[in-house]
């Protein structure tokens, strides 16, 4: 998608900007009263859990009430918090925090089941750069999130300069012509697309946050990792241990290790054939971080684990993928990891 109207200017400095977006705030809210709690909630329901109140006619208001607890008892169950359909101190807690932009339930229509990349060498652009920090450090930050899916799946990312890529990385504030404006500090942080050709794929930052590459402000690191989860097919996870997680929290950069609920989602999408080459980061058997790769094959009705020669050893016996490395080693011979296999 060309951003060229859309950031023109983009260069200037990011104080600048940001006054410029608060005074055309101030002047457009003037008189406006700011949500109460209960219509916050609505909002964030009808924007993360497909709560569609506001089509039903006011006269039903039985009916919207109804509607409105049940998706209150659909976001807390999928949180892990109590179940009441009441808008307690937990469940606002949550709506309160930092998230992701994608939301978490959605029209089967809006979302293609398995949506996934029909190939494997995958483009990326990062089409404008936050001033927050060097272009070096981004290049960096997102070459890195983009070897944590490439280390567990047969997936490889090449970054361009120009012309149309696969995922385009963009920095912007509020309306940036797609529909999901951006709500300034702190809501918010990110969103990106599923996978498709266009604006499909692609991953948008929210400006008007502080990035950062530690534990001040909010990361991107750990925000580019999560986007590019969904722009490679991911929704999210309800497990607090997922990177695919909604909400933020702040992880060492420098000790981050994808879950094994993320490995299992990421693998049930693109390790899909046996006689595929698979790559994957060896820190999953073992403390190294060596990328190895090896071809899937089937696996046999004894495998004799001490006879091969190759340290490590990949099967596919449906629904099962199975990691296995030689004797010599004090870890476990096998790991398994439960696979909804496609051809």
């Amino acid at each position: 998608m060309n951003w060229t109207l859309l950031l023109k200017g983009a260069g200037t400095m990011k104080f600048l900007l940001v006054l410029v977006l608060l005074v055309s705030l101030q002047v457009s809210a003037c008189g406006a009263a700011p949500m109460n709690e209960s219509e916050f909630a609505e909002w964030y329901l009808s924007r993360f859990f497909d709560y569609q109140g506001d089509r039903i006619p006011m006269t039903k208001t039985k009916t919207n009430r109804n509607l409105l607890e049940e998706k209150l008892q659909e976001m807390q169950q999928f949180f892990g918090l109590e179940v009441t359909g009441q808008l307690d101190t937990s469940t606002l807690k949550i709506m309160h925090t930092s998230r992701c932009g994608v939301p978490d339930v959605q029209h089967l229509r809006a979302v293609p089941q398995r949506s996934r990349w029909m190939k494997r060498y995958l483009t990326y652009r990062i089409y404008n750069y936050t001033p927050d920090m060097k272009r070096a450090d981004v290049d960096y930050i997102f070459q890195k999130a983009f070897q944590v899916w490439s280390d567990v799946t047969p997936l490889r990312f090449r970054k361009i300069h120009k012309g149309e890529a696969d995922i385009t990385i963009l920095f912007a504030f509020g309306d940036h012509g797609d529909f999901y404006d951006f709500d300034g500090k702190g809501g918010t942080l990110a969103h990106a697309f599923y996978p498709g050709p266009g604006i499909q794929g692609d991953a948008h930052f929210d400006e008007a946050e502080t990035w950062t590459k530690s534990f001040q402000g909010t990361n991107l690191f750990l925000v580019a990792v999560h986007e590019l989860g969904h722009s490679l097919g991911l929704p999210h996870s309800n497990n607090p241990k997922s990177i695919m997680y909604p909400t933020y929290r702040y992880l060492h950069p420098n000790t981050f290790r994808l879950s094994a609920d993320d490995i299992h989602s990421i693998q049930s999408l693109y390790v899909h054939v046996v006689n595929e080459e698979v790559c994957f980061s060896s820190l999953f058997l073992t403390n190294g971080s060596v990328n190895v790769c090896h071809t899937a094959r089937e696996a046999k009705e004894a495998v004799d684990v001490c006879g091969e020669s190759s340290q490590y050893i990949l099967f596919l016996n449906s629904p099962d993928f199975i990691a296995c490395q030689s004797k010599g080693t004090d870890e476990p011979p096998c790991l398994h990891f439960h696979l909804s296999l496609t051809s």
